[in-house]
């Protein structure tokens, strides 16, 4: 299951990217631009490094990766959602929502390296 939903998450990253660069250009301002742009960096990063979570997983069964997973899952929804919908023309407001997202990405990292620590004792 977790190698399908990188699988996934590295494909609508693909398309929303191309999307980004092909079919916005014309009708987004600079900003709006630069949002999209972020949220698909962060998008790529963040699903490779769930494919990567997925290979340790594989290589180090040992190792809990299912809160990381999870975690950095729903901080690629929160700040790269919200950054995309802010790109579209929905309100700045939601603008709000990216901190917390990133906050998830960083948290499933943090717990990552959390359980690697316990696990290397």
């Amino acid at each position: 299951m977790w190698i399908a939903i990188s699988a996934l998450n590295l494909a609508f990253a693909v398309m929303l990217g191309a999307f980004g660069a092909h079919g916005l250009k014309a009708h987004a301002s600079e900003a709006q631009l630069a949002w999209w742009q972020t949220a698909t960096d962060y998008f790529f990063y963040h699903a490779l490094g769930l494919l990567a979570l997925t290979i340790l997983a594989k290589v180090i069964p040992e190792l809990p990766i299912k809160a990381s997973f999870i975690l950095i899952q729903l901080g690629i929804f929160f700040f790269c959602g919200s950054l995309y919908v802010m790109a579209l023309g929905l309100p700045r407001i939601l603008g709000a929502i990216t901190p917390i997202g990133g906050a998830l990405m960083i948290a499933g990292w943090l717990v990552l390296a959390w359980n690697a620590f316990k696990y290397v004792k």
